[in-house]
């Protein structure tokens, strides 16, 4: 009978690190046939392009107990558990509601297997480092394919963000979600909160919009977006975070969240990168973002694009239902439930 436990020698930039592994032959994903042992064996010969991209920044874990199945539930650890090693570092955040709390921070090989051996499959960094969790080092754009587009759309529409991003003064990189989707990071500089990067995005969303009106849309409720790819500008916000790089997703074939070249997006086939794939592909071609955070720009341009819409008539856009209300935010009601003599001037329901 194999072991119900191993001990992993990980390579650490200080030495070695052992750590404990249970239920090793325990299989997470059954249609690829991907073990416990082999996710943490992934996450080691990954290690140096995953921490490049997700490491030393508030960083959520979606955890599986049971492995990637039909109707699998997951949940997040954000503060580090009980009897989590010393060698997994944490830093104090500040939520939405204004609550402070210590969230976890990967900075080392062995603590991204320690996430693993706690069921760990998806990575969610936050866009802003454990040094200054308040001003976010990267700009993120989430394409995200509607009912009757794919992936292909998604990969139309990011050619046309790269060329607003970069009329912005901007570099933009791009990853596959591992799933239908594709995510553009920029690097910028660290002098802006979170709520000037979602209107920068807010902004760079609306032009793309203005420039493909019939294949991008910025419309937060779903009735009204259409057969067009949503860019959601709400995964600018604290707290609100996507895959990794890198990160493996919860999906039937072990897929990978992907960094890839402009120059072979159009050939990219996401369901090709995979927990068994990747490592190679990074091994042959190198990380396509190793050099992502060499040259950060500066949201300037795309807050003076904001300010131009606002002076249009253009203001801010919905925020998540969790989030408070915010100033001069809309009602929070589908448009199709909305009575007009209902709702006041600032989004506020008009009690009977």
């Amino acid at each position: 009978m194999a072991s119900e436990r191993v001990t992993l020698s990980v390579s650490d930039p200080g030495g070695t690190q052992d750590v404990d592994l249970s239920s090793p032959n325990k299989v997470i994903w059954p249609e690829a046939g991907i073990t416990k042992a082999e996710l943490a064996e992934y996450v080691q010969t990954v290690s140096d392009p995953f921490l490049g991209a997700n490491g030393g920044r508030p960083v959520s874990l979606e955890r599986f107990r049971n492995g990637v199945t039909d109707g699998s539930e997951s949940f997040f650890s954000k503060n580090p558990p009980k009897g989590t090693p010393e060698f997994v570092d944490a830093v104090t955040v500040t939520y939405n509601s204004g609550r402070q709390h210590p969230q976890i921070v990967l900075n080392r090989p062995s603590a991204i297997v320690w996430a693993v051996q706690m069921n760990t499959i998806v990575f969610h960094p936050w866009a802003s480092l454990a040094s200054d969790t308040d001003n976010p080092i990267e700009l993120r754009i989430d394409l995200d394919p509607q009912p009757g587009t794919d992936f292909a759309d998604a990969v139309t529409a990011a050619h046309g963000l790269r060329e607003v991003l970069r009329d912005a003064e901007l570099e933009p990189f791009i990853k596959t979600s591992g799933n239908r989707g594709l995510h553009v990071f920029c690097p910028i500089e660290p002098t802006h909160e979170f709520l000037d990067v979602r209107h920068a995005v807010i902004a760079a969303g609306r032009e793309l919009e203005r420039r493909m009106p019939t294949q991008v849309t910025t419309n937060w409720w779903k009735e009204e977006r259409g057969e067009r790819i949503f860019v959601d500008f709400n995964q600018a916000n604290r707290d609100r975070t996507m895959a990794g790089a890198y990160s493996p997703r919860a999906l039937p074939g072990a897929t990978v969240s992907t960094p890839v070249s402009w120059d072979e997006l159009d050939d990219v086939d996401p369901r090709s990168f995979t927990v068994r794939t990747v490592p190679q592909r990074v091994a042959d071609s190198g990380d396509p973002w190793a050099d992502m955070q060499a040259h950060p720009g500066r949201i300037d341009t795309l807050l003076s694009w904001w300010e131009r819409d606002v002076e249009n008539g253009l203001g801010e856009l919905p925020f998540p239902p969790e989030f408070p209300k915010m100033p001069g935010e809309p009602p929070r009601v589908q448009p199709s439930k909305r009575v007009a003599e209902n709702w006041d001037a600032d989004g506020n329901r008009v009690e009977d």
